[in-house]
């Protein structure tokens, strides 16, 4: 098949349904179905939701148990560059011809029915799964997990849930309770659950359906507790004390994700070169990351490029905090963001930290705010704002004015996504 054969066949799956997001298993179901029911053939699953952190974690997950030695699987979502990013076969990123081919069974078998992207490219990466002999599958929840496309595994390893907080309300639920009690849809009668850090309203709708089903809770606060102690992270559980390395993701917030890594991996029995594993090897582009070569940094000349994804208050909080434990150079963004996100929560905890924000559309994003509105938000928060036609150009101009800077792109994984395209 040629190159971009697998792009073909994703365009003409975005045609499928009038929607993007629709939340019902009605038609998974109906083409697992015909697929020959594939989820019944994973290799242990560990099903993965979560409003923040749920990538961090897995990722951490991964690291860990490919450590250990196990070939696995993993899904995830968005794709930041290709599309292949979303689905990993015991360990490597899925060819473009094992991807094209089964891409053109899952359309051929759906016959032209009604089905939204997200659903029946998650239905072609069980399918690719079943096919693909590993030791764990890793599946990360696309959106909420009670009605999530990837919510069809009747008895998983094992469910985690990582930090809720709000977003997606308008396919969630407006409080943190009703969001909550999504994300505990993931939750299986009799199936252990690691809770990752959670308010009290959203951690009593977790324990009350837990309680429903009889799965057992490890929690963070009461199982298990992660920390960082002279430069090193300590985590406790009810089998003992462990003192590794701070995680390679950097940021104050991964000390949590990482304890939720690592609660996971203890329960599967893993032991302590898996954990150290989990800390110090795992990948997860685009979460502050540091870019160190292609054109937009050649852009930036002595500044440094950073790049990081988040795109809610909690992440906007995160991404504050992180940058407070940097060295101390002035900090310049370069934001743009969907017309569905809280700009200016998210905006907000960045105020007293950036010098200034320049702007910028997402480039091909439909729902992308403009590089004004973007600014106009800043601004309503106390962030020095001015726009930009494209991020390079924003990239040149705070190089300019300040040669020493440290330059963040962030707002949104589709614009971390164009970014990482184009920078090569």
């Amino acid at each position: 098949m040629s190159p971009d054969a697998s792009d073909v066949i994703l365009q003409r799956m975005m045609s499928l349904h009038p929607k993007i997001i629709d939340l019902t298993l009605d038609r998974v179901w109906r083409l697992l179905d015909r697929l020959g029911n594939p989820q019944n053939d994973l290799p242990p699953v560990i099903h993965v939701a979560g409003t923040n952190g749920k990538g961090s974690s897995l990722a951490m997950i991964r690291a860990g148990l490919e450590g250990a030695g196990h070939r696995v699987h993993a899904y995830t979502s968005p794709h930041l560059a290709r599309f292949h990013e979303r689905i990993r076969l015991a360990g490597k990123l899925i060819s473009e011809d094992a991807l094209a081919a089964i891409l053109d069974e899952c359309e051929a078998t759906n016959g032209g029915e009604p089905i939204t992207y997200f659903e029946i490219t998650t239905c072609a990466a069980i399918l690719a799964f079943a096919r693909t002999a590993a030791d764990y599958t890793l599946l990360e929840v696309g959106l909420g997990g009670r009605l999530d496309a990837t919510n069809v595994i009747d008895r998983p390893a094992l469910t985690v849930i990582t930090p809720v907080s709000l977003d997606h309300q308008s396919y969630l639920g407006d409080t943190l309770p009703e969001i909550a009690g999504e994300k505990a849809g993931i939750l299986k009668r009799g199936v252990a659950c690691v809770v990752g850090p959670q308010e009290d309203a959203a951690l009593e709708v977790i324990e009350a359906q837990a309680e429903r089903l009889g799965a057992p809770l490890l929690a963070h606060g009461q199982h298990w507790h992660a920390w960082e102690e002279r430069e090193r992270l300590v985590f406790q559980d009810e089998t003992g004390l462990l003192d590794l390395p701070l995680p390679n993701l950097p940021g104050p917030h991964q000390i949590d994700n990482a304890g939720t890594a690592l609660a996971a991996l203890r329960h599967l029995g893993l032991g302590e070169a898996a954990c150290e594993a989990a800390v110090t090897r795992a990948e997860w582009p685009a979460r502050m990351q540091r870019l160190t070569h292609g054109p937009l940094v050649a852009a930036a000349g002595d500044a440094q490029l950073w790049l990081d994804g988040g795109h809610n208050p909690a992440a906007g909080t995160a991404l504050a905090a992180t940058l407070r434990r940097m060295d101390d150079r002035p900090v310049h963004l370069v934001c743009g963001m969907l017309n569905t996100k809280d700009v200016q929560g998210y905006l907000r905890p960045l105020a007293g930290i950036a010098h200034s924000l320049h702007a910028v559309s997402i480039p091909g994003e439909a729902a992308t705010l403009s590089a004004d509105e973007t600014a106009a938000a800043a601004t309503a928060v106390g962030l020095g704002a001015t726009t930009a036609p494209d991020v390079e150009t924003a990239i040149r101009a705070i190089a300019t004015v300040d040669p020493a800077a440290r330059i963040l792109i962030c707002g949104s994984l589709y614009l971390a996504g164009d970014v990482l395209r184009k920078n090569g």
